[in-house]
C-alpha cells in the first residue's frame, strides 16, 4: 500500500487524464441532456483517496445500462443498472449526473458488526479540448465515486470516506 500528498491541483490533472477522449455525440439536441444506453463504468482505485492521503483501493469496472429523460434542459431522471446487480436512480443538475445507491455492510467493524456505506457517482461529459472542461456533446464523462459511512460507526467519531476517480466511456 503507498501512501502520498499530492497538491490538489495534481489531484484535478489525475482526475482530467483519467478522462479520456470523446467519440461521437451523444446527444444531438443540447435542449436534451439525456444520456441513454450501455457504458464501462471504471472507478480507479490506483487513485484512491481518503482523508487526503492517497492509497492503493481495487479498481472496479461495471457495464451500466443508463435509461434518462429530460422535461426540459436542468430536469433528467432515470435508472442506471449495473452487471454488478444493482439498479439506482440517477439524476442530471445543471452540468453534471450524480448516481446515489446504499452499500449494505460497506464498512467491517473490528467486532464482527458493519455498517452501511452511502455511494455518490458524480459524473459530467468531457471532451478532447482540454481547455473545455465540459463537452456536451461527448460521450465520455469525467468524474468522483466517493463512499461514506455513517460517523460513529465502529465506535469511531469521523466517517470513513473513500474517493476515486471515476470514468464513463459509451460503448453501445
Amino acid at each position: 500500500m503507498r501512501a502520498m500528498k499530492l497538491s490538489a491541483g495534481a489531484a484535478v490533472l489525475a482526475a482530467a487524464a483519467i478522462g479520456g477522449l470523446g467519440m461521437a455525440p451523444a446527444r444531438a439536441d443540447i435542449n436534451n441532456p439525456a444520456i441513454n444506453g450501455t457504458f464501462l463504468a471504471t472507478s480507479n482505485g490506483e487513485w484512491a483517496k481518503s482523508q487526503d492521503t492517497y492509497h492503493d483501493e481495487a479498481s472496479i469496472q461495471s457495464v451500466w445500462t443508463i435509461s434518462t429523460t429530460c422535461v426540459n434542459p436542468v430536469a433528467c431522471s432515470g435508472t442506471v443498472t449495473s452487471d454488478q446487480g444493482w439498479t439506482a436512480n440517477i439524476i442530471h443538475k445543471p452540468g453534471l449526473w450524480k448516481v446515489i445507491r446504499e452499500l449494505p455492510n460497506w464498512e467491517t467493524c473490528g467486532d464482527g458488526t458493519a455498517a452501511t456505506g452511502r455511494q455518490v457517482f458524480t459524473f459530467w461529459p468531457v471532451g478532447p479540448n482540454p481547455s473545455r472542461i465540459i463537452d456536451p456533446d461527448s460521450t465520455t464523462f469525467s468524474g468522483e465515486d466517493e463512499t461514506t459511512g455513517p460517523s460513529g460507526a465502529c465506535g469511531i467519531n469521523n466517517e470513513l470516506q473513500i474517493n476515486m476517480p471515476f470514468k464513463l466511456v459509451k460503448i453501445g
